[in-house]
């Protein structure tokens, strides 16, 4: 095997006594994917962009050697290894809205990339750009030369920097987390689109991901890292099939975690019936109303006490209107009962003292959990809220209590503020706060998705044991089949605004009706 890049006994440092990179070998192979996959902090993301030198300020590499195609790299001087960055060696990174340049068009910074590294003039730059636009299938913009990095969408987005990554036919494309930002249909493209380029170009892809579904359809081989350190490696089949770490044995068995389905003969506590929601379209001096965009179409289900339901879609399905009907925070059509009470029906008191029953944890806890609040005060916002009269040790025995369900020390995280803790205590956290109320029903909204594998997994469990304890009812939205899989008990599938399929997980992951469920549920199999 020939092998393109070659890292040797590499160790970086941050700060100039932490090593977080630890003597490290890894190796390339020609025209091949090499993925490295770990938790956050694992080193993945610096040991592969240490190959450009790309590291942050604060690190620094201790000792080691890279070789691309034989030639040491960390012994090369700033320009000569500008001449390799965005030629020889390329770069997808996770967020292409951080990395494409805001204030110029798409078409310019391709072109910009082709003109850096090549003699070539401008008329030919541009002909170039076109057919790399058309190439990744952005032949619909390719024409368009002044379309900005906002006006596309996320999939678009990374399209967009993948034909700035292959303009000089790389040798190498290093691909950090390029799908983790995406749905699954769009991963599915790219990942699709990818391989494509691979084979046409007969380049070599160092894919870092912490997602062991995509890394099964994409890589040749695999580099397990945890802590600095490489753990294991081998072939996609040995590493999925016949894993020889612990580490690795655990991330394998996530991805066929399932939830045990069981018949549910409960009462019905959320019931929903022909439910529309619909957002008018104004034009005009008198803004009148000429259209609507139709976000939620006819749409019914129930949900029993107990009883947990995925709902899952692409962007643009409709997840997140039927979340904020069903909390009655904008107007809709149909019905809406909670514990046999119809929302519509309600004053504004009653409703203030329904949303005690119905209870929501969001994506990101960083952003939902204020800065300048402590845990305390964070989780005792809604009681004092709905209980202004409650005194101060019973306060402080429900904050325990509930500190202690979700499994967070009270004395060591009381006075603490969101910063100071991981994303898995932080969601931990937003929780607690939506437990203290003791509400009947949660709305958990991508809860996972901001999270490594293991952190996941760990809070689906936690997810469980709570339902059991508590006989919650969850509504679990999610593009992520597997992490459906592992929680729900029945699963929605919404495509542009109306239920395409709904049955029991079981049988949805069995033996899946619709096209497009089947397309969602290729992503982890």
């Amino acid at each position: 095997m020939d092998k393109i890049v070659s890292i040797k006994n590499l160790t970086i440092e941050f700060n100039r006594n932490i090593e977080v990179v630890k003597n490290i070998n890894l190796d390339v192979i020609k025209g091949k994917t090499t993925a490295i996959v770990g938790e956050s902090g694992s080193g993945k993301t610096l040991s592969a962009l240490s190959i450009l030198k790309l590291l942050p300020n604060d690190a620094e590499i201790k000792k080691g050697n890279i070789f691309f195609n034989n030639v040491n790299l960390l012994k090369l001087n700033k320009s000569e290894i500008q001449k390799i960055r965005g030629n020889k060696i390329s770069t997808i990174f996770q967020e292409p809205m951080t990395s494409l340049n805001p204030l110029h068009t798409i078409n310019k910074q391709i072109e910009e990339i082709i003109t850096t590294h090549n003699v070539i003039s401008k008329s030919d730059a541009k002909k170039k750009t076109i057919n790399l636009l058309k190439e990744v299938g952005l032949g619909n913009i390719a024409s368009r030369p002044k379309i900005y990095p906002y006006e596309l969408s996320g999939g678009q987005r990374q399209r967009a920097m993948i034909a700035m990554s292959i303009a000089n036919n790389p040798e190498v494309l290093i691909a950090d987390e390029p799908t983790t930002a995406l749905d699954v249909t769009i991963q599915l493209q790219i990942l699709e689109l990818l391989k494509n380029i691979q084979s046409k170009l007969g380049m070599s892809l160092v894919f870092i991901s912490h997602d062991l579904s995509v890394v099964k359809k994409l890589s040749d081989y695999i580099y397990v890292m945890k802590n600095g350190r490489i753990v294991e490696f081998g072939s996609n089949n040995e590493i999925f099939n016949n894993p020889k770490n612990e580490y690795t044995k655990e991330l394998v068995s996530y991805q066929s975690n399932i939830k045990e389905n069981k018949k549910f003969d409960s009462d019905t506590i959320l019931k929903v019936e022909d439910l529309d929601v619909w957002y008018p379209i104004k034009k005009g001096i008198l803004k009148r109303t000429v259209d609507y965009v139709k976000a939620i179409k006819n749409v019914s289900f129930d949900l029993k006490i107990g009883e947990s339901i995925g709902i899952v879609g692409e962007s643009g399905s409709g997840k997140t209107s039927l979340i904020l009907a069903i909390l009655n925070l904008i107007k809709s059509k149909g019905t809406i009962k909670i514990n046999k009470k119809k929302l519509s029906q309600l004053n504004k008191i009653e409703m203030l003292n329904l949303r005690k029953e119905i209870q929501i944890v969001f994506q990101d806890p960083f952003s939902s959990l204020s800065p300048r609040m402590n845990v305390e005060d964070i989780i005792s916002e809604g009681l004092l809220i709905h209980y202004p009269k409650i005194n101060k040790k019973e306060k402080e025995e429900k904050i325990k209590n509930i500190l202690n369900k979700v499994g967070l020390d009270y004395d060591s995280t009381i006075e603490k503020y969101p910063h100071e803790f991981s994303g898995g205590q932080r969601q931990r956290i937003a929780i607690a706060r939506a437990l203290i109320l003791k509400p009947k029903i949660l709305i958990l909204d991508e809860p996972t998705s901001a999270l490594d594998v293991t952190i996941q997994n760990q809070i689906l469990s936690l997810l469980n044991d709570l339902q059991k304890q508590l006989r919650l009812s969850y509504i679990f939205i999610s593009h992520d089949m597997r992490v459906i899989k592992a929680i729900a008990d029945r699963v929605i599938v919404l495509k542009e605004g109306l239920i395409v399929e709904q049955n029991e997980s079981k049988n949805i992951f069995l033996s899946p009706k619709s096209l497009y469920t089947k397309k969602l549920i290729s992503s982890v199999v």
